[in-house]
């Protein structure tokens, strides 16, 4: 069974070593990444960050876990109150574990504390066009392409036009 849990200080070393296993898979569909992103030094900052964003309510990062074992990552990042009630999802499952479901159940599970936990209205996706498996996960979740962003984000060393989804919680039915 798959679930998600919030991302702990001691995941670390994990998702160095997933992060450095999966980074040419990774690679087409992320920014480029300079050889310290991949090391448990780079990733233990990032998830002291990740952290402290979610205790102001600003994003919630967690670990994508198969049988246990942490299999990729999940986070909701940009949240934005007032009249938005917002924020994005952006996700990766380790290639070998591509294709069996974890990433839409991590989706479901993310959209939920998005809605639950936050009390957010609206939570949007931003996939490459030619990313097939992404739009199969965001729209088994529910999601509906709602725009097409030219040149929307820098990806693979150039930018790169995304297609634009979302899900509200009003019509979502996870």
């Amino acid at each position: 069974m798959t679930t998600t849990r919030p991302i702990a200080p001691g995941d670390a070393p994990a998702v160095a070593a997933l992060l450095k296993a999966n980074r040419g898979f990774l690679a087409p569909w992320q920014p480029r990444r300079p050889d310290d992103y991949f090391t448990v030094e780079h990733q233990s900052g990032l998830i002291d960050a990740d952290l402290t964003n979610h205790e102001l309510g600003n994003s919630a990062h967690h670990v994508i876990l198969d049988d246990g074992e942490i299999a990729g990552l999940i986070k909701l990042s940009g949240i934005v109150r007032g009249a938005f009630q917002s924020c994005s999802v952006g996700y990766w499952v380790d290639g070998h574990r591509n294709g069996r479901g974890l990433a839409s159940a991590a989706v479901a599970a993310m959209v939920r504390v998005a809605f639950d936990e936050f009390g957010l209205h609206r939570v949007q996706a931003e996939i490459l066009e030619h990313n097939t498996g992404s739009r199969r996960v965001l729209e088994r979740n529910g999601f509906i392409r709602y725009g097409f962003a030219p040149d929307y984000l820098h990806i693979d060393g150039r930018w790169q036009d995304h297609i634009l989804y979302q899900a509200l919680n009003a019509d979502w039915k996870g």
